[in-house]
């Protein structure tokens, strides 16, 4: 199933809808996000179809909000592309570079990315982004896929003069709302298994600066969520990026920052875009980031 959380014309709280051919049909009415069908999941039970009577709107008239609202953890991967570790300047890693974003980091597919005031190095990363269903510690590498909830798109968006300003990656990961996510969660059922051989691309004003496939990660999916548990309970509704391929921006000549007016889409094949304006940090004038 193809699930979409949004708010519907009419309405003030975001419902989670049921997505075929461009339309959106209700599966949870003023659910909030993803997370008590999560839930329900993850305890065994069956995901929720859409009622015989259940009201549908063209998916277009769905203001998307976040899939997970407050997930526990958010856990990024790095360098998970080999190319994109080389052209960064890294050695292609043999355990995953991991980092953590903060939720006020994230926001919806649609919403505006800020472009923040202290920097105007404001790159885009293409991700897998993986949602937890069941929960676990030391999940073997084999019935790993059995804990996926789904999967969705995200834009890691990145400040890189702060993300290299020491060899922990957290500033410039957590910026107020530079990680985009979403709006469609596929549910495994409709992928291959690991969402792998997919192409995953970005585009920056309708410029392709980004096209690789997910067949060519170095951890997948499985590997990820075993080395993980290995490490941390995961827990429904925790999220998981997968890392981006080569063509950022910072590794351009030359260099290639988003800046206000941009419209940045990072997409994958069989999951959805993942559609965001750039807009300046209020207080600041376009053009004019320090």
């Amino acid at each position: 199933m193809k699930l979409l959380t949004g708010i519907a014309p009419g309405q003030t709280l975001p419902s989670v809808f049921a997505v075929s051919e461009g339309r959106a049909t209700l599966v949870a009415n003023a659910a909030g996000d993803l997370s008590s069908i999560i839930a329900q999941v993850a305890r065994g039970g069956a995901l929720p179809q859409p009622a015989a009577d259940a009201p549908v709107h063209d998916v277009a008239d769905i203001t998307p909000s976040l899939p997970v609202a407050r997930p526990g953890k958010i856990v990024c991967l790095g360098l998970n592309f080999a190319e994109h570790a080389r052209e960064g300047g890294y050695e292609v890693p043999e355990y995953p570079a991991m980092f953590l974003r903060a939720c006020t980091s994230m926001i919806a597919a649609g919403a505006p990315m800020i472009l923040p005031k202290a920097s105007h190095q404001f790159d885009y990363e293409t991700e897998l982004m993986v949602i937890i269903g069941k929960g676990g510690r030391h999940i073997p590498e084999s019935s790993a896929l059995g804990h996926v909830f789904g999967y969705t798109t995200f834009n890691d968006g990145s400040v890189r003069d702060y993300q290299r300003k020491t060899q922990q990656w957290t500033a410039g990961k957590n910026f107020d709302g530079t990680g985009a996510v979403g709006p469609i969660v596929v549910t495994p059922d409709e992928l291959p298994a690991g969402a792998d051989g997919l192409r995953i691309c970005t585009r920056l004003n309708g410029q392709v600066l980004q096209d690789s496939n997910t067949s060519d990660m170095i951890f997948t999916v499985a590997r990820t969520i075993a080395i993980l548990s290995e490490i941390m309970t995961l827990e429904p509704g925790d999220m998981i990026a997968f890392g981006t391929p080569p063509g950022v921006g910072h590794a351009r000549k030359p260099q290639v920052w988003m800046k206000a007016g941009d419209m940045v889409e990072v997409e994958i094949e069989g999951i959805g875009t993942c559609r965001n304006p750039i807009v300046a940090e209020a207080g600041q004038v376009a053009g004019q980031a320090d």
